[in-house]
């Protein structure tokens, strides 16, 4: 098995094992500790998030294993402004000019002017636990502490989305952060979660549907139930912000999460 917690300068990560495509023109990359998504069509392609700092390397080895140039990004869609998910935007935004996306009310939040982190604090009362203890040093390691914000990001239109490569929907779902968004991509039924919903975690043995652990979460107490709004969302393939893709009715994903 991979190493879950490989970083730069270690070559257990690579793009052969860890890049699928669950659907055609999705790429899904699962990282060392977290995923992002590459969404290509004739127009070009997008990001949906982009890791770790210290994960920018595999994401550009992704994008070319998938046959494209970085540099030619039409944009970044943000699902939230957790460090784990916007490590490389400020990088692209300044060396390629790639458009830093996210929802209105997590602009904010991904520019860096407000902070809806898991506190260094709470990380370290779980400290004597062995997964947590990895997890902390594979974030340290892998530039949580010291990473740049996305100040150029700009929040998205409804308008905006659609003229992206899968035109893209954006969903709402406040509570791991007030600003927290799903991708929806009807055409393909296909729904990028984000940090909505799970299917694994460095935290955890278990795997399927799943929330990320309380310590994560803004308002850890609506979470689940903001996860409402993706009912009647008809997608088929759950391309999640941590864990394995899966193939399976959103709506049973959602069954099985609040069973």
């Amino acid at each position: 098995m991979p190493d879950r917690f490989a970083h730069s300068g270690h070559t257990a990560w690579r793009s052969s094992s860890q890049v699928s495509e669950p659907a055609p023109g999705f790429f899904f990359v699962e990282g060392p500790a977290s995923n992002w998504i590459i969404v290509r069509d004739e127009s070009g392609f997008i990001l949906v998030d982009s890791g770790y700092p210290g994960d920018t390397d595999f994401v550009l080895k992704s994008i070319e294993y998938a046959g494209l140039k970085p540099a030619n990004a039409r944009a970044i869609l943000i699902t939230h402004g957790h460090v784990d998910h916007t490590g490389s935007a400020a990088l692209f935004s300044r060396t390629f000019g790639t458009p830093i996306l996210c929802s209105p009310e997590e602009l904010a939040h991904v520019q860096g002017h407000e902070k809806h982190q898991v506190g260094l604090g709470q990380v370290v009362l779980r400290a004597w636990r062995p997964r947590v203890l990895r997890w902390m040093s594979h974030a340290i390691r892998a530039g949580a502490l010291n990473a740049d914000p996305a100040t150029e990001a700009r929040a998205w239109t409804a308008e905006q989305l659609r003229e992206l490569p899968g035109s893209p929907e954006a969903i709402l779902v406040a509570g791991h952060t007030p600003g927290n968004a799903s991708i929806y991509f009807r055409g393909a039924g296909v729904i990028a979660t984000g940090d909505s919903l799970i299917t694994g975690h460095p935290l955890t043995r278990q795997r399927g549907p799943q929330m990320l652990h309380p310590m994560f979460h803004t308002e850890p107490g609506t979470v689940l139930s903001a996860t409402h709004v993706l009912d009647g969302v008809e997608a088929s393939v759950i391309l999640p912000g941590h864990g394995p893709a899966l193939a399976m009715p959103l709506s049973y994903a959602l069954a099985s999460l609040r069973a």
